[in-house]
């Protein structure tokens, strides 16, 4: 017996249709079947092509086509040619039409929005993992928005909220002893945000981490005097940079970034 033929209808790109067949195929112990996929079908002559096509070669038709009167032409059609026509995705819109008590929006491609609505996400995610810590400075320059701070200014769990927000965030820790990158003085201070915290609430968090990791709450690291001239530090380079500097002494995460978020939308 030759191999049957799936023809995949699509008004979009056709992935949903073709998943789904290939998991029916799958249940039949290793059974194949040629998948043809014609996406992006916008009229009724596109149709009638598909129809000959299945006729001629003895296949089935699957299709997720959303407009009302295209997914009726395709099913009429079918009949009148002894054609084998499968709808996936209209039985759905209907059922879930009576239970939103909605008309549906008959848009092709909505699904595909939402995936590149989630692929820009982890690419956010993803590029603020790569330029966390000022790991490479490269990434200032290509960021949407970028924290500068001192140590334990939650600049990390900052960035990963604001990229879950599909900005690309890059983050860059100030350390007297260390030259801010050059590139931190290219970027537009409108895409910059300092980090400043009370040398208190510092002193105390730091201490708190130390003991964490077992370590002596003494070191130099959680010195006060140290943590005053880190934030003194900050300060002269914010002020160089001309960036906007928020206070976190006392806010969430959750309120810092949404209060960068308002700041780039206006």
């Amino acid at each position: 017996m030759p191999r049957p033929i799936i023809y995949v209808v699509s008004d979009s790109v056709g992935e949903t249709a073709e998943l789904v067949t290939k998991a029916a195929i799958s249940q039949f112990n290793g059974k194949d079947a040629e998948i043809k996929r014609f996406p992006y079908v916008e009229d009724y002559q596109h149709i009638d092509e598909v129809i000959s096509l299945a006729k001629l070669n003895h296949g089935v038709i699957v299709h997720t086509l959303v407009k009302p009167g295209m997914r009726e032409y395709i099913k009429k059609q079918a009949v009148e040619q002894s054609v084998k026509a499968v709808d996936i995705i209209g039985p759905l819109i209907n059922q879930f039409q009576e239970l939103y008590e909605k008309e549906p929006l008959c848009e092709p491609g909505l699904v595909r929005k939402l995936d590149d609505d989630y692929f820009k996400k982890v690419e956010a995610i993803e590029f603020a993992v790569k330029y966390d810590d000022g790991r490479d400075p490269k990434g200032i320059l290509r960021a949407d928005i970028v924290l500068v701070g001192v140590s334990r200014t939650s600049k990390t769990p900052l960035s990963q909220y604001l990229a879950h927000k599909r900005y690309k965030v890059a983050n860059v820790p100030l350390v007297p002893e260390v030259d801010p990158p050059e590139e931190l003085f290219q970027v537009s201070p409108d895409k910059c945000f300092g980090l400043k915290i009370s040398p208190e609430k510092l002193n105390f968090i730091r201490k708190e981490r130390l003991k964490a990791l077992g370590l002596n709450d003494e070191a130099s690291y959680a010195n006060i005097n140290r943590i005053k001239n880190e934030i003194e530090y900050f300060d002269s380079v914010a002020s160089k940079i001309g960036c906007k500097v928020i206070d976190v002494t006392n806010k969430a995460v959750e309120e810092t970034a949404n209060f960068i978020i308002n700041l780039k939308r206006m």
